[in-house]
């Protein structure tokens, strides 16, 4: 079973192109992708959920 890729929030930020306190605001008004919280306390998105995140920005521009 492969395994799910899972990226760094500052990976995102990077492949996104916006800051982190950016992030946080669309985060808060539920427009970001989703995060997980890993018990170590660190961030991660789920490579199929920042994908699926893109198809509706494209979807919601078009």
């Amino acid at each position: 079973m492969p395994r799910t890729q899972m990226l760094k929030l500052p990976e995102v930020l990077d492949e996104i192109g916006m800051s982190r306190a950016a992030f946080y605001r669309m985060r808060a008004r539920g427009k970001a992708p989703k995060l997980i919280k890993l018990p170590n306390g660190q961030l991660r998105v789920r490579r199929a959920d920042l994908d699926a995140w893109w198809t509706e920005c494209e979807q919601s521009a078009a």
